[in-house]
């Protein structure tokens, strides 16, 4: 941006779960017209990195926040709240969020994440752009908080029914419209509360509507329902949710006058959060630790046997956390559950920090161990050292001139280095081989569908465009990720 010059609008588009080569397919079927114009206009990155775990909670605070889980603090979908001493369930299934109570559930995922589970210590792209007097607005999505308060809204029976349970006003963007529940103006569009295949349709007409009133500076489009039909149909029937996505991008256009002139006043950033891999087999983690004494899904804080509990499970997708209660016995009960999660079936990798002094990350396979901390002699793609002993075969990590870098397991280190030491984490991390899923608390899984969650390559590469705005070429960072996309919106605006 030239000094003295305003800059163009900017629309960064949240696509959930878009995997590269499901787009490269819809583009080149004809089936994403609205973004093969953006990609021939602009540059794109087919292998930006996700956070770990990989599932929408962590990844959306990332993207949001510029930094990785050991400062946001969002640890997973589904995780054990140490301070209250109970479950935190995000909407892994809707069978998950029955189990530990739909209200409990919503009031997490709605209030408790963005007003007390997002660290106090980040500020969001909505924050720093609200206090640089630059107009933002966004559509349902995970991670909202900013500066301007919005009550509940209760335009019509549903709202007004869902305002019975949603009572409390937020801070969010100055334009803001989530699921009904909340709406800075009338617009006439109806998300019917966010439901699945109604989502992407809301906020491409609510983002039309703004762009014809020209409400905004920096919109934040969130496109949700590619990653609920991958689910159900698995990642490689994505051409056509691509494509229904696409038409919300095509609606932005024609609001602004087609596509040409749409262009000529916005940039647009469009990035998936995660990818998606295929699922063909569950992980059964309480029948493997059911020798333990597992915390119930209610704070009871009592075990069927009247004991105090050891243990909390919590799996996400892909990924699953065990989170030691029984501090006193730390250092017996890491090794013991480690043991159990990779004498089963499907488990890749188990995690955790060591005790040594300086800090150390340890991640064990069948094959072998990695032991890592950073400050060390070697570089990776991030620009981060590290020191690192062990089989490096364990994630294919290789060293050439002095760089480390694994096309199975992208930036591998830094990301289990930051889920390891955020502080709302489990002592134990688990990630799952391609093809398995652990069932969350539910009994729910994905298979025959699609499912993320883990370090692997398949959950973690997605992809990053951008067109009118951020560098000439996508050679600009030899490893892409989405701590990138917070320092393009806050360049473009010059904040």
């Amino acid at each position: 941006m030239t000094a003295g010059t305003k800059p163009k609008k900017l629309v960064l588009t949240v696509i959930d779960a878009m995997k590269p080569a499901m787009l490269e397919r819809a583009v080149n079927t004809g089936r994403a017209p609205a973004l093969k114009m953006l990609i021939e206009q602009g540059a794109l990155v087919d292998d930006c990195v996700a956070a770990f775990p990989s599932v929408t909670p962590v990844c959306a605070a990332s993207i949001a926040t510029g930094v990785g889980p050991d400062r946001h603090e969002i640890p997973s979908m589904n995780w054990y709240h140490r301070g209250e001493k109970r479950y935190v369930e995000y909407g892994t299934s809707f069978k998950a969020s029955q189990t530990f109570g739909f209200k409990r559930s919503l009031t997490d995922t709605i209030y408790n994440m963005n007003l007390e589970h997002l660290s106090k210590d980040v500020e969001t792209w909505f924050e720093t752009l609200d206090d640089a007097d630059v107009r933002t607005a966004g559509t349902t999505y995970l991670m909202y908080r900013g500066r301007h308060r919005h009550e509940v809204t209760s335009d019509t029976a549903l709202t007004r029914l869902a305002s019975t349970v949603f009572r409390h006003a937020v801070y969010g963007p100055r334009e803001f419209f989530y699921a009904d529940i909340f709406a800075s103006r009338k617009t006439g569009c109806r998300g019917q509360l966010g439901l699945p295949g109604q989502r992407d349709q809301h906020a491409g007409c609510v983002s039309a509507h703004l762009i014809e009133q020209d409400l905004f500076d920096f919109l934040l489009l969130s496109l949700p329902d590619n990653d609920t039909h991958s689910h159900k149909n698995g990642p490689f029937a994505q051409v056509s949710s691509i494509a229904a996505a696409d038409k919300q991008i095509e609606r932005l256009m024609h609001a602004a006058g087609g596509p040409e002139a749409f262009l000529e006043e916005h940039a647009m950033i469009v990035c998936s959060d995660h990818s998606q891999s295929q699922v063909e087999a569950e992980i059964d983690l309480f029948k493997a630790f059911d020798g333990f004494g597992l915390e119930p899904p209610m704070p009871t804080r009592v075990r069927r046997d009247g004991e105090p509990p050891e243990i909390a499970v919590c799996p996400s997708s892909r990924s699953a956390q065990v989170y030691v209660l029984d501090r006193e016995r730390r250092t017996e009960l890491i090794p013991r559950i480690e043991r159990t999660a990779l004498a089963l079936e499907g488990v890749d990798l188990v995690m955790h920090l060591t005790d040594h002094p300086d800090g150390e990350g340890a991640i064990r396979g069948t094959r072998g161990e990695v032991r890592f901390m950073p400050g060390g002699e070697l570089l990776d793609r991030r620009g981060e050292r590290w020191h690192v002993e062990g089989d490096l075969e364990l994630l294919g990590l290789t060293v050439r001139d002095g760089v480390l870098s694994s096309a199975t397991y992208p930036d591998a280190l830094g990301r289990a280095w930051s889920a390891l030491r955020c502080r709302n984490s489990a002592e134990v991390l688990l990630s799952a081989r391609p093809g398995y899923e652990f069932i969350d608390w539910g009994g729910d899984h994905h298979v025959g569908g699609g499912s993320h969650g883990s370090l692997h390559a398949n959950d973690s590469l997605g992809t990053l465009l951008w067109c009118g705005t951020g560098p000439d070429s996508a050679d600009a960072k030899d490893q892409w990720s989405l701590r990138d996309i917070l320092p393009m919106v806050r360049e473009h605006f010059g904040v």
